[in-house]
């Protein structure tokens, strides 16, 4: 099984440099161009299966990409993003100290209170991961967020941690991995646009 995982395209929160957890905010046009224009970077590619968050700028992304109905999605909270609890819609320069580190270095720093942490993002990632790996899909593509796309990529990359936090995802960007009986092997990263 070839496994496609892609953030989701641009929206104002993030133009805004604003944290954008559970929100539930719509692409903008720059994201919608930028889930065109990586559609035409993988060519005619078929899906068995489209995954995504169940947030709307997830589920336009997985659409587009995907080369399906917005209504053949199949939405999983599992993938949905990070609960950035009262650091929902801050700047990223204003999150404090606490916050700050925790974001930059999760595998040092304590997750701040009211903060999903790593381990419940990694049970959640590994939980649908292990579900879909049961199923006869040769290619399937999953549409989620900057923040779990990074234990869904740990779990794929069978990092000892369950995380891989570094390189931060761009909107759009594709990580494309083989799963085979169980082992992982990372395949190529297809860059986004970001303009």
């Amino acid at each position: 099984m070839r496994i496609w995982l892609t953030r989701h395209g641009q929206t104002d929160l993030n133009k805004a440099h604003l944290m954008q957890g559970l929100t539930d905010e719509p692409l903008n046009e720059t994201g919608r161009r930028q889930a065109m224009e990586a559609r035409k970077r993988i060519g005619d590619i078929k899906f068995d299966a489209v995954y995504s968050s169940p947030l709307s700028r997830a589920v336009e992304t997985a659409s587009v990409i995907g080369g399906v109905d917005i209504s053949e999605v199949i939405k999983d909270p599992r993938l949905i993003e990070v609960d950035f609890g009262k650091y929902e819609k801050r700047k990223y320069w204003l999150l404090g100290l606490i916050m700050s580190l925790y974001w930059a270095l999760p595998e040092v720093f304590p997750c701040p209170r009211t903060v999903e942490n790593v381990e419940s993002m990694v049970a959640r990632s590994s939980s649908f991961l292990k579900e879909l790996e049961e199923k006869e899909y040769e290619n399937v593509l999953i549409s989620c967020h900057g923040g779990i796309i990074r234990a869904l990529t740990g779990y794929l990359s069978d990092a000892k941690n369950g995380i891989v936090w570094r390189p931060k995802p761009h909107n759009c960007e594709i990580r494309i991995f083989e799963s085979e009986n169980g082992k992982h092997t990372f395949v190529k990263t297809i860059q986004a646009e970001n303009k």
